[in-house]
């Protein structure tokens, strides 16, 4: 069950856990999550992982208002005219339950899952995002960016960045036979994380909080993001800034009800 319907929220500040006033029950809510990074790990760690987060999606469905995925909902995708990943077909398919009932899905693209291509919205229904952007939400200006690119001292992939996003370098791409592709996308995937989990990319503060300060300063009321795995909602003058955190560590998303954000552990449906 969503915990916010329950009680009171659960939002993670800096590793403190903090009591906020509960919203009303028959509110209709907006879901964002990011960072679940499906087929990440092992077959049966993913079992794990895509059984809460299927959970998770057919609790929201009574209240949700839109669901908003954030980026990295997919450690690898890439599709071909013809062919897309296997493996993710019971999310897919929560998905597509989503907007059956007319419930809209708002997917922006992350670093690891840039090259979607037409499949989520041709056989979904889903509303596909590449850039950063704003929306008018609950009468509130917010902001949703997945954070890449941010870090001031990520000089490397900001860099290359611009290649990898280049329509040639994708068609080229498809070249590639898809068991070939993917496998070396997985493996160039895999070999990133274990260099970027040893990098020192500097302070939030240097990059994507003074990002999401400066964008309140322009009028903005909320800004969204995720890529650090690490949740957080704080004060920003007189905004809010949310990092939505992950679906590998610690399964939290962000909850906006009546134009108030929080950001909430989802436990599985165990509360």
């Amino acid at each position: 069950m969503v915990q916010q319907a329950e009680g009171a929220s659960r939002i993670h500040n800096n590793a403190q856990t903090l009591t906020f006033v509960r919203m009303p029950a028959d509110a209709k809510r907006l879901y964002f999550i990011s960072d679940v990074h499906l087929g990440l790990g092992s077959k049966e760690q993913e079992r794990t992982k895509e059984d809460r987060l299927l959970s998770f999606l057919k609790a929201i469905l009574p209240s949700a208002e839109k669901l908003f995925i954030v980026g990295d909902l997919f450690d690898f995708w890439f599709e071909y005219r013809t062919v897309v990943p296997k493996g993710f077909h019971r999310t897919l398919s929560a998905l597509q339950d989503l907007t059956d009932h007319r419930i809209p899905v708002e997917y922006l693209a992350g670093n690891h899952d840039y090259w979607i291509g037409d499949f989520f919205a041709a056989e979904l229904g889903m509303t596909l995002r590449f850039d950063p952007y704003e929306a008018d939400l609950q009468g509130k200006r917010v902001f949703l960016h997945h954070g890449d690119g941010l870090a001031q001292n990520d000089h490397g992939y900001r860099m290359i960045k611009p290649i990898l996003r280049n329509r040639w370098s994708i068609r080229a791409y498809r070249w590639l036979h898809p068991d070939l592709g993917v496998r070396l996308a997985r493996r160039s995937s895999q070999t990133s994380r274990v260099y970027t989990s040893t990098k020192d990319y500097g302070e939030e503060e240097e990059g994507m909080l003074a990002f999401a300060r400066q964008k309140i300063r322009d009028g903005l009321d909320i800004v969204v993001m995720g890529h650090r795995h690490k949740p957080r909602i704080t004060p920003v003058e007189h905004g809010t800034y949310v990092n939505l955190g992950d679906w590998i560590e610690f399964f939290t998303y962000g909850e906006m009800s009546q134009g108030h954000m929080s950001l909430n552990t989802w436990d599985g449906g165990k509360g």
